[in-house]
């Protein structure tokens, strides 16, 4: 909205400024009216390089009266900057500003002079003394902040996207080394570990069988536990809570011959072994 009482002479030097603008080069600076509006202008600096504001873009707010060129523009930072000469709500002291402005300055070159501002600041008329006292006494200090301050408000967004991820700067993300294993299913019997407990043996447990065919000269003896007439066969069996179970066959026939003695035993491993005992 332009200001009242607005004279034919600040319309024509307006829109000659606009005209010398794209004569000139600005190169990474940006200066212009915001909008339709010809007394309402925006401009970005960005942070000169080699000084503490380099990698920031500050915007600048212009607001132009009814009588310009013959009064100052009103001019102020909208992005926070750590400068004694910019306070904190953007207000700007410098001399062509104030009294030293003149009707042949331009808006570039005001734009110009706020850039060489961030490059050599004004000790000797600061807006933020406690800001000028820490640049003369501790420079060092006073460096630190303002490069903080720049990351923080000043940095562009897509700058910081870049900054915070290398990859995307070369648009391509980094290859991984090596590609990683891919994890092999285990059998149901690799995954159980392997049991050191003896099964116990489902073998029938080997025996010992002695058997001894008594002569004549004995049947009496053996007469005594077994009952008259025919056959007789006495066993007697030891379990197997020894090595092996041993059987003893005693039998007697009437009327037969006298046999001869067999004792066999039979161990846990390999052949048997038979005795034959003649009586």
């Amino acid at each position: 909205m332009p200001p009242a009482n607005v004279t034919s002479t600040t319309l024509k030097r307006i829109h000659r400024e606009i005209a010398d603008l794209k004569k000139e080069d600005l190169g990474t600076i940006t200066l212009g009216p915001s909008g339709d509006d010809l007394f309402h202008w925006t401009a970005t600096i960005p942070g000169p390089e080699g000084s503490v504001y380099e990698g920031g873009v500050f915007q600048v707010d212009i607001n132009l009266g009814h009588d310009y060129p013959f009064s100052a523009p009103r001019m102020a930072f909208k992005t926070r900057i750590y400068h004694m000469n910019i306070n904190e709500r953007g207000s700007i002291c410098i001399d062509i500003l104030k009294h030293n402005w003149s009707p042949a300055l331009s808006l570039f070159k005001v734009i110009l002079s706020l850039s060489s501002l961030l490059t050599d600041p004004n000790p000797k008329d600061p807006l933020v003394p406690s800001i000028a006292t820490e640049y003369v006494r501790n420079r060092v200090q006073h460096d630190r902040t303002a490069r903080r301050w720049t990351e923080l408000y000043a940095r562009p967004p897509s700058s910081s996207a870049v900054a915070s991820n290398p990859a995307s700067s070369k648009g391509k993300a980094p290859a991984a080394s090596s590609a990683a294993p891919t994890p092999q299913p285990r059998s149901a019997a690799s995954s159980r570990p392997a049991s050191t407990r003896p099964t116990p043996s489902r073998t029938a447990t080997p025996t010992e069988t002695i058997t001894i065919e008594d002569s004549d000269d004995e049947r009496p003896a053996v007469a005594r536990t077994a009952p008259a007439g025919g056959n007789h066969r006495a066993k007697r069996k030891r379990g197997a809570g020894g090595d092996g179970a041993v059987d003893i066959d005693l039998s007697t026939e009437d009327g037969a011959s006298a046999r001869p003695a067999r004792r066999q035993r039979v161990g846990p491993s390999g052949p048997s072994e038979v005795i034959v005992i003649e009586d």
